[in-house]
């Protein structure tokens, strides 16, 4: 895996931001694709991906991911990127035309897009809806309380209504989001923050532990036990997700397909 993305000049969150299950996600040829470079314009705390001053777009990306896609027989594909707030549009348009042309090229291949908040621009939201993914992933990673000293950048709300716009602008639309524990967050504010994605109709939810990445990021105020991932599953699931994933080593884009297979199903 690591050789054909390195030939094909193609980034992937799995390494970028030093995912965990990358040797379980890779053995079997399985990645999220990480498009618009590799260098993000916001400073969240808790991320290890590169800050700075982004390169510019690589026009020929979404042609090299789709053929790659194809290369390794890909059933479904992970789209996501840095946050680029020096865009017009965020990069939207980006992820558009990947989701097209991975179609195009494989349209039994099912596509997934893990969306930064575009700062709230629905014209953004809504190219890449009109693209049809199969899955509107927006993470909201942590309470609304921790947001000015976790993500100083981002809003709370604002990403709220990153999924609720979805909803609106195509009710046909999966919608998911992720939260990360051990940050400081007490139980009722996870469960609050599950009360707000469930009335803007978010359909699946993915929780996981905090793992820090490097001594520059946030630190670890809690490791969480698996009884309690246990338990957050089971609040999500009375609350009416239509699938929640939660475990230690859970992240936004693990077991992904697995959970539209299970939405499918219902």
């Amino acid at each position: 895996m690591k050789k054909l993305l390195s030939q094909s000049e193609l980034h992937t969150v799995c390494q970028e931001a030093g995912c965990p299950n990358i040797s379980h996600c890779f053995s079997r040829k399985t990645a999220t694709f990480m498009i618009l470079g590799k260098i993000c314009t916001r400073n969240c705390r808790f991320c290890d991906v590169e800050k700075g001053t982004p390169e510019e777009l690589d026009s020929n990306e979404p042609q090299r991911i789709a053929e790659l896609v194809k290369k390794l027989g890909l059933e479904y594909v992970v789209i996501t990127s840095v946050t680029r707030d020096d865009l017009k549009d965020g990069g939207s348009s980006s992820f558009a035309e990947t989701i097209r042309k991975i179609k195009k090229i494989t349209p039994e291949t099912k596509v997934e897009v893990l969306i930064p908040d575009f700062k709230g621009l629905w014209e953004a939201l809504k190219i890449v809806i009109e693209s049809t993914p199969d899955v509107l992933n927006h993470n909201l990673e942590t309470i609304q309380r921790l947001y000015p000293e976790v993500r100083p950048e981002a809003n709370y709300k604002r990403s709220l209504e990153v999924i609720h716009n979805a909803k609106k602008l195509n009710k046909q639309v999966v919608t998911k989001s992720g939260l990360m524990v051990g940050l400081g967050e007490e139980w009722e504010e996870i469960i609050q923050v599950m009360r707000d994605l469930r009335k803007v109709d978010c359909d699946l939810l993915t929780i996981g532990q905090y793992l820090r990445p490097a001594t520059s990021t946030y630190e670890v105020r809690r490791y969480c036990r698996p009884e309690e991932f246990e338990r957050l599953k089971r609040a999500g699931e009375k609350l009416g997700f239509k699938n929640v994933e939660s475990a230690p080593l859970v992240r936004s884009s693990y077991q992904a397909k697995r959970q539209l297979e299970k939405v499918s199903s219902r």
